[in-house]
């Protein structure tokens, strides 16, 4: 009886232990959306791609006007188009034909060329704010001693640090072999 209270206070004192090592591992969270968004740099950057897509559209969007012309150039032609000028309409009309094709090849290669540019700047602009800021959480984190930090923004983990790896225990679980198990977490910067 001696020895049951024995084991008994020893699976108590365990259990403390392993709860209050279980405690010491805070969790926290952040919303990059609204983090990101509040920072001059984010809204700098925004109104700089925000310029360029403006110019960008006005280009495209003068090559669109220019393209309606030719359109109603052609239009206005096959409207005045009697047996007497046939032979005569019929040929501007397939040369406005042939560069109409031109134009859309190149309001087409255009496009192409702005969301690209685009894409770019916008790679450019915003690379450095979210390295600011995946920076400022890691920093945080650590100096509050957070084991975890989850953005609610995206439903995922920033920042981790420690915590049990469950991935063999699932895996065996759902008759894998674990050895092929992967860390369970972000990997650590």
């Amino acid at each position: 009886m001696k020895n049951l209270l024995k084991g008994v206070a020893l699976a108590f004192g365990i259990l403390l232990v392993s709860n209050a090592v279980n405690a010491q591992q805070k969790v926290g969270h952040i919303n990059t959306g609204v983090l990101i968004e509040s920072t001059q740099d984010y809204k700098s950057a925004a109104a700089t791609l925000e310029k360029l897509r403006g110019q960008k559209d006005s280009l495209l969007n003068n090559l669109y006007v220019e393209y309606q012309k030719k359109q109603t150039e052609a239009n206005d032609k096959m409207r005045n188009r009697s047996e007497a000028n046939k032979d005569a309409i019929d040929a501007e009309v397939q040369k406005i034909a042939t560069d109409l094709r031109s134009m859309e090849e190149r309001i087409q290669q255009s496009q192409q060329a702005a969301q690209e540019e685009l894409g770019k700047k916008q790679q450019e602009l915003f690379t450095p704010i979210q390295t600011k800021l995946r920076n400022a959480i890691n920093a945080v984190a650590k100096e509050k001693g957070y084991a975890y930090v989850l953005d609610v923004a995206t439903g995922s983990v920033a920042y981790f640090d420690g915590g049990d790896d469950l991935n063999a225990d699932v895996l065996t679980k759902l008759g894998v072999s674990p050895s092929v198990a992967t860390p369970a977490g972000p990997a650590k910067k």
